[in-house]
């Protein structure tokens, strides 16, 4: 007791000290410097060397225009520990009284202890940098180098060039450092997806790639080429990326990766005819039997998509599979046979016989998952309900707060939606409308307010029921039952709360039959009749993004993206749109 009595004695002065210095920043960050000095003063007396509290007085007694104060503490602190530094607070406290000569004098002090010691760089450098002297810290930077010539401050430099709007010469800098220092590639690329994401003229895009242009023309060097593929990929501009990564190919044969990373960024962005291409290029060029799976996998899912004769592509998952035979390298290829067979040929009995099979390989953790996920799709689509929802628990027990345990929360919880158990379903996506993924996040929170605004309005829930199941027939695949079932909703419901979402369910499942001008007919009534509700801005961007590719009129998609620029910043389609707008206006920075 006596011992827990001396800890909290000694350790009270702390946590009073803490206080004070919150309150003190809390004062600052409010303007009320009058009361900040107050206590920055008696911060500083219990804690003479702190710096910190040392330059928030020094700022305080400068807010109050209280320059003498400052100066005379800046002059003693100088007296006491000789900081080089400090002869950049004198500077700048005559520079707020607009004494430019004695501010020179004070900075080129400061500069001339680099001379003496070059270890003096760090602090004066960065303290011009704080002070927004920007000349001056290059000068630090240079003389810095002078007098240790091992040291290398390229990247400081460059920065600092780009403040000063010298945007060439920070780009040349940026690039050469680089190049000199590989390791440090990320670093330099974080800062340039900075700045091209802030050039709404394209000109800084615009240098940068005239500047890595004349690199790969002037050298043969690989590292150009991967640079200038990376600056592709960042313009969404494939295509360009992968003549690139096909010049380091044919220099470096035996590394396939980047040209397999791109094949996998372009087929995420939905780039399928430059996907395509990427994916037959790798089946020419690799032996490496999992590298050919999973390019056939990809081709296929490709085909799948757009596919109108089945036969070939069941003939096709056949012989690879015969090929490659059924063992856990194959697993991809045996979940897309199961898939095709279930979802596309209706036959529920062979797509569950090749799953079972499947767990009864010797699989690791996350293909066991991959296979019970696909079989729960499967027994959900034979409206298995309870089944569907045994193998969608079992995920989630196996992969305990991993990504793929809240997808199958997810599907869990819709499942029990899609069979009327609402109030279930309801309590699920509560707790996955917070989710850490954004689109399980954004799934969950639609379905949220879907129950629960066609609860408020009917605690019948009527109407919900006959959305749930359309909504389920939707799932199936059977298209036309469930178009049939949302415009009875309409003509039922007309005027409540499910008519907006209906409208868009209509929407999208003409959109999913190619009939696009129909797709965009039930769009522009929800733009129309529903502006104030909460899918007016998915109705802006799919009418967009039909107008972009499927129905081009430039002027047209270019209108609709406007409208979530101008009208809702906080849409989750409000950077794609953002993107696709500069890609139409022929913008280069996206």
């Amino acid at each position: 007791m006596k011992n827990l009595f001396l800890y909290i004695v000694l350790l009270f002065p702390m946590f009073v000290f803490s206080q004070n210095e919150q309150l003190a920043q809390n004062y600052f960050d409010r303007g009320e410097f009058d009361k900040a000095i107050l206590i920055y003063e008696d911060l500083v007396k219990g804690q003479p060397n702190n710096y910190n509290y040392f330059q928030k007085q020094v700022a305080c007694y400068q807010q109050l225009n209280q320059f003498d104060k400052a100066e005379s503490i800046i002059k003693n602190r100088i007296d006491k520990t000789k900081q080089p530094n400090l002869y950049i607070e004198l500077g700048y406290n005559y520079q707020l009284q607009k004494n430019t000569d004695k501010a020179d004098k004070n900075y080129k002090i400061a500069l001339e202890k680099i001379k003496e010691n070059p270890n003096n760089v760090y602090n004066v450098a960065r303290d011009f940098e704080q002070k927004s002297l920007i000349e001056q810290a290059i000068e630090a930077y240079r003389l810095g180098t002078l007098g240790n010539p091992d040291a290398n401050f390229d990247y400081q430099v460059s920065l600092l060039q780009g403040q000063l709007g010298k945007i060439d010469l920070m780009i040349d800098t940026l690039l050469d450092y680089s190049f000199k220092f590989p390791s440090n590639l990320p670093l330099v690329q974080n800062q340039l997806t900075r700045f091209m994401s802030e050039d709404s003229q394209k000109t800084f895009s615009d240098s940068l790639k005239k500047a890595l242009l004349i690199r790969t023309q002037k050298t043969q060097d690989i590292f150009w080429n991967q640079f200038m593929s990376w600056f592709f990929v960042q313009q969404k501009d494939y295509g360009k990326a992968f003549i690139q990564e096909k010049a380091i190919f044919k220099r470096s044969p035996d590394n396939l990766i980047n040209i397999i990373n791109l094949a996998k960024i372009t087929i995420d962005d939905k780039e399928i005819e430059t996907a395509t291409e990427i994916l037959n290029f790798i089946l020419l060029n690799t032996q490496d039997l999992e590298l050919q799976m999973e390019a056939h996998y990809q081709l296929i899912s490709i085909d799948i998509d757009k596919a109108t004769e089945y036969p070939i592509i069941k003939e096709k998952l056949d012989l690879l599979l015969k090929k490659y035979g059924i063992s856990p390298y194959s697993i991809n290829l045996q979940i897309l046979k199961a898939h095709f067979d279930a979802f596309y040929l209706k036959q529920f009995e062979s797509a569950k016989t090749i799953l079972t099979k499947a767990l009864d390989l010797p699989l690791n953790n996350y293909q066991k998952a991959d296979v019970k996920m696909e079989l729960a799709d499967v027994l959900l689509l034979d409206e298995k309900f309870n089944q569907a929802i045994i193998y969608y628990a079992q995920i989630q027990d196996d992969l305990k707060n991993d990504q793929m345990a809240h997808e199958a929360s997810l599907k869990m919880a819709k499942a029990s939606y899609y069979k009327g158990d609402f109030d279930w379903a309801q309590k699920q996506f509560t707790v996955l409308k917070s989710s850490t993924s954004q689109l399980i996040a954004n799934d969950s929170m639609e379905l949220f307010l879907l129950i629960s605004d066609n609860t408020v309005e009917d605690s019948t829930q009527v109407a919900l029921k006959k959305f749930s199941k359309a909504d389920f027939l939707a799932y199936q695949n059977k298209n036309t039952e469930a178009l049939q079932l949302f415009e009875t909703i309409l003509a039922q419901h007309k005027g409540e709360k499910i008519e907006d979402v209906t409208l868009l369910r209509i929407g999208k499942l003409y959109e999913k039959q190619n009939n696009f001008q129909q797709s965009l007919n039930y769009y522009q009534q929800i733009i129309d009749k529903h502006a104030e509700g909460i899918y007016i801005d998915e109705a802006l961007f799919f009418s967009a993004e039909i107008y972009r590719k499927q129905l081009p009129d430039i002027a047209k998609a270019k209108a609709y993206y406007e409208k979530i620029l101008f009208a809702h910043e906080d849409s989750i389609y409000f950077v794609e749109a953002r993107n696709n707008y500069r890609k139409l206006r022929g913008d280069t920075n996206l």
